[in-house]
């Protein structure tokens, strides 16, 4: 009976084999559910999740939460070569912030110089798979994008040149 209609609830979410739930259960099991999740709101400025939303949102991060994703670790020079255009001091940072967030686990090797190698975290790596998917979205229409800010510079190049 999955997908039945009750008094205009389909509840083929919460059905479950000979569950039978009155309207009013199936309201207060609706609110419950829906207040633990939206206990978070990533767009209130001072909600935790927002906090969290910026901090993956950040370019440098994207990129080497994107080169640790297939699991291997790497240490940092390597990290630095890969990542392009990125600093010493930001990738250290970064790696700290990503650290303490628990997206990465960075390992000390006793050797001479000490060896310290990242790895995305299970944390880090189930986001990894976001981001794996914006990058191929992002290579898959950057030809469309590039067009349409060519054709709005034009528009905004002709408007120019007609106003006084």
């Amino acid at each position: 009976m999955a997908g039945q209609q009750h008094n205009g609830w389909v509840n083929s979410i919460f059905w479950k084999p000979g569950l039978q739930l009155g309207r009013k259960k199936c309201v207060s099991y609706l609110e419950e559910t829906m207040t633990a999740l939206n206990r978070y709101n990533v767009y209130a400025r001072s909600c935790p999740a927002r906090q969290c939303f910026e901090r993956l949102a950040e370019r440098w991060v994207v990129l080497i939460i994107g080169l640790l994703r297939d699991g291997e670790a790497r240490r940092f020079n390597e990290i630095k070569r890969q990542v392009d255009g990125i600093s010493q001091k930001v990738l250290s940072q970064k790696l700290k912030q990503l650290e303490r967030d628990g997206m990465i686990a960075r390992q000390v090797f006793a050797t001479m110089p000490i060896t310290v190698e990242y790895q995305l975290t299970s944390l880090g790596l189930s986001f990894a798979d976001t981001i794996e998917l914006v990058g191929q979205w992002a290579e898959s229409n950057v030809e469309q994008m590039l067009h349409s800010q060519q054709q709005y510079d034009q528009r905004q190049q002709a408007e120019k040149s007609k106003t006084p």
